[in-house]
């Protein structure tokens, strides 16, 4: 609804005005000038309920031409003016109860909520009824045109409430760059963090991020290295071919025993037979040599097999039963040397620890029964079945191998034995019964021992043979410790 206001030259309400001409001469009389604005004046009686005006809207009414002439049981005007009423009622009801609803909620929320209804006290709407003694047009009364005037009043002077789901007011407005929107006091840390140094500057946190990362590179190269699985190899035992056999025995073979594959295998650890190498192979010629073999692996083992050629030592044999091979000890004492100067460690079985003694300058017994009579057989048909005791003496590592222990029943399967000790070999243990030595130490590497008996074969032979997990257990935690 407007509001049109009046001419400041007006009079009083109610005094009669001088008739003005009209633009065609005519002078305008004041029921002429009064028919246009009877729907002015009815909007102005809604805010002055004087009697005067009361009084002004009747004479419009009745001065009215077209009401005068066309008399309704209720005027339109008034018929929509009863009908935005309603309509305000309804929707001042029901924003309340959309309200008492949203209250009800944040009690919820809150944990206020009582469990009674939130009620919201609306504001009254006076519904059209005609006042007794104040008839109008219509059946309406200035008592409810002033009150739905005040209705009106303070609903433009409270803001209206925001329909459910319509944008909140300002929405879709330019933003105001130049405003200042600090955070909150509490948002703020009240000092640097922690991982701040007050000393920092550039040069001094790129060195820390530097130093983390080669850090991090050190950690994940040591991880695979100390992760990696071992990687051990076996010298190779050497069938050389029959004079005139034909077929597989007419062929150079190179194999290992079982036993000593699966006993290093337990744990866990990978085995390589290292095969001879042809230096001028005619045949099938190759630049790898057995110093790749050291590079690449890390540790050897050496098995046990044919005898160690007298010639190796610089002797005669002393019959032709015992010649030995002398093929097989030009490779392996080549294959230990290139062990031993590259740092890795090297554990020689029954063979392997009389090839260990000649390698620095020792020399064996190319006969035990026949050079020592006095000595307790060290082989018989029984084989792997046979065996004897054995003593560890003072400043034996094997002291602290098996900790608690001086004696144990090892296998024997040798005919030959240390006889002189080579240069920077340490005794590790004898026979308990004729002092043969059984076990010999090089000093001057982090390990390099070789035993007389056959560690591969002790734990089928019961709980009384000597458990020698220890020993190989220290030959791989030295493999693991030099390979890189």
């Amino acid at each position: 609804m407007s509001e049109n206001k009046p001419p400041e030259n007006a009079g009083t309400t109610g005094s009669p005005q001088p008739a003005s001409p009209a633009p065609g001469g005519a002078p305008v009389t004041p029921a002429a000038a009064l028919a246009p604005s009877h729907e002015d004046a009815t909007q102005s009686a809604a805010k002055d309920t004087s009697p005067a005006v009361e009084e002004a809207i009747a004479r419009s009414s009745t001065d009215d031409p077209i009401s005068a002439s066309s008399v309704t049981p209720e005027d339109p005007r008034t018929a929509r003016l009863r009908d935005a009423l309603e309509a305000r009622s309804a929707a001042a009801e029901s924003t309340a109860r959309q309200e008492a609803a949203v209250h009800e909620r944040e009690a919820r929320r809150a944990g206020t909520y009582t469990g009674g209804a939130t009620t919201m006290k609306s504001d009254p709407v006076v519904k059209p009824t005609a006042a007794a003694g104040e008839p109008h047009a219509g059946g309406i009364s200035a008592a409810d045109i002033a009150t739905d005037a005040e209705i009106a009043t303070e609903e433009a002077a409270a803001p209206a409430a925001r329909a459910p789901g319509s944008p909140p007011p300002g929405f879709g407005a330019a933003p105001d760059f130049s405003a200042n929107n600090p955070p909150p006091p509490n948002a703020l840390p009240p000092s640097p963090p922690r991982y701040l140094k007050q000393s920092d500057s550039a040069w001094s946190v790129f060195g820390r991020i530097i130093a983390a990362r080669a850090r991090q590179l050190f950690d994940r190269a040591g991880q695979r290295i100390t992760q990696r699985t071992l990687r051990i190899g076996v010298s190779a035992r050497i069938f050389h071919p029959e004079p005139g056999a034909k077929g597989l025995r007419g062929k150079t073979l190179q194999y290992l025993e079982e036993s000593v594959a699966h006993w290093v295998m337990s744990r866990d650890v990978l085995v390589f037979m290292i095969p001879t190498v042809g230096h001028q192979g005619m045949l099938h010629p190759s630049n790898i040599r057995l110093r790749d073999y050291a590079k690449h692996l890390d540790g050897l083992l050496l098995q046990g097999g044919a005898d160690v050629s007298p010639q190796t030592y610089a002797e005669a044999a002393v019959s032709h039963e015992w010649p030995g091979d002398r093929v097989r000890d030009m490779y392996e004492l080549e294959l230990l040397h290139e062990f031993v100067e590259s740092g890795k460690p090297v554990l020689g079985v029954c063979r392997g620890c009389q090839l260990i003694n000649v390698a620095f300058g020792g020399t064996l017994y190319q006969d035990i029964a026949t050079e020592v009579p006095t000595a307790n057989a060290h082989v018989n048909e029984n084989y792997d079945q046979h065996r004897h005791g054995v003593h560890f003496p003072d400043g034996s590592t094997l002291l602290n191998m098996f900790p608690g222990r001086r004696d144990g029943i090892v296998n024997s399967i040798h005919h030959q034995a240390v006889k002189t000790l080579g240069r920077d070999l340490n005794i590790e243990a004898v026979s308990a019964s004729d002092g043969i030595i059984e076990a010999v130490r090089y000093r001057r590497a982090p390990f390099v021992m070789g035993v007389q008996w056959h560690p591969e074969f002790h734990r089928a032979g019961g709980p009384e043979m000597l458990d020698c997990t220890p020993l190989l257990d220290t030959f791989l935690r030295v493999a693991r410790e030099t390979r890189f």
